[in-house]
């Protein structure tokens, strides 16, 4: 029986998400506006938003050109949904503008919710692609170690980050998934070699690990893992979802590392997180085959109520359209020559093992004397949001219009911090 003075009887009836929920009753951070780079909270305190919520409001927040479009869309038609026979004219849109930014030839278009909605779809399209070619072994999903892909069934199941694996009775919520090592392209070939390519449907991997530490591929890693997937005939899934729609001052990663993947999986960036949207791109040696005129055509069982969500699918228009008027991509560029050089700074601190950047996502590895947990709740008392991460790390990733002077104001202030933290430089 729960004692009655215990903060769980007086704390919100919500229940926060990947929270360890004795460690952060009565120590949530209420926040009930927005603008711009900035939140305010519930008691008044402004913080620069030094991640972008969760890496995902890359034009800033409350944007009035954003809320227009939906509340224009919403007078119009709210949503009308896309099973079968029916389509909604925004979602229609959407398919064509997103078959044009591709880094994929000549793509199909699936929209759902998010991105842990688009993982499941990737995985369970690569396995239904290669049951459909009557290769019934090609079951197995691979993963990278230290990889996040979401927290639905099959994003549990390949997750490389094993807190997120365990408690479920089972050592793989959906059977059939392997991991394969992080940086070591020789040992990734090692694996595939075990497990038998007449055994592997896919590969998934994010070009940038974002919840895994952010950390960059090693060189020839990734391009190792597309020669690794064309000669054994395994299908290469870029998890999109945090690098998408430009925050590697490319419309997609998948351009800066010059892959070609089967199968790219996008959310967040997509709308700036102004309404909950995600989906799949999908190639056509993997789409052709449900598009044939033929009695033996199959069908891929997909879908959600809200997938093409017409209002989401408006937002997510006039997001793309920001992109372009406001330039914001060049200005990811420059903003990760600006980031680089900050973190770069920190690195002869004592208390900082290493600082990674890749685009507008920056990673700082602190040492075992110093926690990103006590660091990142430091930071928030100096007006300052950023995130603790695997391996110790803190998170960076500000919104695509944060300027030169508060990139230079959070970088000083995780200097102050760790100075603080660590008794000196």
């Amino acid at each position: 029986m729960v004692n009655e003075a215990h903060p769980v009887l007086t704390g919100p009836a919500l229940w926060s998400a990947q929270a360890h929920m004795p460690s952060v009753l009565g120590r949530q951070i209420i926040i009930e506006r927005a603008q711009g780079s900035y939140v305010f909270t519930a008691d008044g305190q402004r913080l620069f938003d030094g991640t972008a919520g969760l890496w995902h409001a890359n034009v800033g927040h409350s944007r009035p050109e954003l809320a227009e479009a939906a509340y224009t869309q919403m007078q119009r038609v709210e949503t009308y949904h896309i099973f079968g026979r029916y389509l909604n004219d925004r979602a229609v849109e959407l398919g064509e503008v997103l078959a044009g930014l591709s880094p994929i030839a000549n793509p199909k278009v699936i929209l759902n919710s998010g991105g842990s909605d688009a993982i499941d779809v990737a995985c369970k399209l690569a396995r239904r692609h290669w049951q459909a070619e009557g290769r019934r072994t090609k079951t197995a999903i691979l993963s990278r170690e230290f990889a996040y892909h979401g927290l639905h069934a099959y994003g549990t199941s390949i997750a490389g980050l094993q807190f997120n694996r365990d408690g479920y009775g089972t050592e793989s919520l959906v059977p059939e998934t392997a991991r394969v090592s992080a940086y070591d392209i020789n040992a990734v070939e090692q694996t595939v070699l075990e497990i038998g390519a007449s055994n592997i449907a896919a590969i998934v991997a994010e070009p940038i690990q974002g919840t895994g530490g952010v950390n960059p591929p090693l060189p020839g890693y990734l391009e190792g893992l597309q020669r690794i997937c064309r000669e054994n005939d395994i299908l290469l899934i870029a998890d999109e979802v945090i690098t998408g729609f430009g925050r590697m001052g490319e419309m997609f990663a998948t351009e800066r590392y010059g892959l070609q993947p089967d199968l790219i999986t996008f959310a967040k960036g997509i709308t700036s997180g102004y309404a909950p949207l995600g989906g799949v791109l999908v190639s056509p040696r993997v789409w052709e085959r449900f598009y044939r005129d033929t009695d033996e055509t199959p069908v891929f069982r997909h879908g959600a109520t809200y997938a093409g969500h017409a209002t989401a699918c408006a937002v997510a228009l006039r997001h793309l359209d920001l992109l372009e008027e406001e330039k914001l991509l060049p200005r990811v560029k420059e903003l990760e020559g600006a980031l680089t050089e900050g973190l770069k700074s920190l690195d002869g601190l004592a208390g900082v093992a290493e600082t990674r950047v890749a685009g507008l996502l920056g990673g700082i590895s602190l040492r075992e004397d110093l926690s990103a947990e006590a660091l990142t709740d430091a930071l928030i008392k100096d007006g300052f949001i950023t995130r603790p991460l695997r391996g110790n790390t803190v998170q960076v990733s500000p919104p695509f219009i944060t300027t030169n002077e508060e990139l230079r104001e959070l970088v000083g202030a995780i200097e102050a911090a760790v100075v603080a933290q660590h008794g000196g430089r």
